[in-house]
């Protein structure tokens, strides 16, 4: 692969320096970035794009970029990433405690040890508020359930890195059912998102992947991930020559939200559950380094699936 960007220098960081100025600009954070016209045009197309390969029968639900802190402790976070998670705190007490707190700042002190954890975390994925949502719902129809999910989500791992966000957009399409249906969802997914990537004229390979879990306890977890080939994900180079960036991943969880929410099918066995996950920035940064700034002069082929 040959990237139009290649002529900008032979580092990664002259590669993408350009791409980042046509398409970001700084907010004073690591990772997070004011977004441009130009980018958020090719992203809407790509949110059209990814919506044209939805399954009809797919529920729609879209998510704020917060959620339920009870919710997401009950589903065992805090136990893989608790380094990534990121809390709503807020200031509580009365309206002069409240006061107080904050003129701590006009006095060069710091307010924000007057903090208290909210109800509320960030969301660090998009599918998480589907399983104890689809729960209350009884038990599963004879064919399951699917599900079109998004959320603007959030982990904290500041990074200056374009692949690498605190804040960003995920698209899931979520299946509950038999383990039956989970595989066979997951395993035509693994085969027509390379077939999409081909249509956007971007260069990838699928391979078995694990969780970035946490500490010593998650490094046996992630082996354990990986023997049981229970994640992959959809590689990208943004340049050639580049270690390949996650763009997709395709993830099985067998029956632990099944057991975690009560997920039961019509035979009463834990529900068992899989997730095809888009990385919307990381598909839409991966068009423009790999195609280059000037979209007019990109493939044909991907011009065409995103109607430009």
């Amino acid at each position: 692969m040959s990237s139009p960007l290649q002529e900008t220098s032979t580092s990664a960081a002259g590669l993408l320096e350009p791409v980042r100025r046509a398409l970001f600009h700084r907010i004073g954070a690591d990772g997070v970035y004011a977004r441009t016209a130009l980018y958020e045009e090719v992203l809407e197309r790509l949110t059209a794009f990814i919506t044209r390969q939805r399954d009809p029968r797919a529920e729609v639900l879209r998510f704020p970029p917060v959620m339920s802190r009870s919710q997401l402790e009950k589903s065992g976070y805090l136990k893989s990433f608790p380094n990534l998670l990121g809390c709503v705190c807020a200031l509580h007490g009365t309206e002069a405690q409240i006061r107080a707190a904050a003129d701590t700042h006009e006095q060069g002190g710091d307010w924000t040890r007057s903090l208290a954890p909210s109800d509320l975390v960030l969301s660090p994925a998009a599918c998480y508020p589907i399983y104890p949502l689809a729960a209350e719902r009884g038990r599963l129809p004879e064919d399951g359930w699917i599900f079109d999910v998004a959320a603007d989500c959030f982990r904290r791992e500041p990074s200056r890195e374009l692949d690498r966000l605190q804040s960003f957009r995920m698209r899931e399409f979520v299946r509950i059912g038999s383990p039956e249906d989970i595989q066979t969802f997951r395993e035509e997914w693994m085969s027509r998102a390379q077939r999409l990537a081909g249509e956007l004229a971007l260069p990838c390979e699928l391979d078995v992947a694990s969780d970035p879990f946490f500490g010593r306890v998650g490094q046996m977890m992630a082996v354990s991930q990986r023997q049981q080939s229970l994640k992959f994900e959809l590689l990208i180079p943004y340049y050639e020559g580049a270690k390949p960036t996650a763009c997709m991943s395709f993830n099985y969880h067998r029956d632990h939200f099944g057991i975690t929410w009560g997920l039961q099918g019509g035979d009463g066995a834990p529900a068992h559950t899989s997730c095809v996950a888009f990385g919307m920035d990381r598909l839409t940064v991966a068009l423009f380094c790999v195609h280059g700034l000037e979209i007019a002069r990109w493939p044909a082929s991907a011009r065409r699936a995103l109607g430009l």
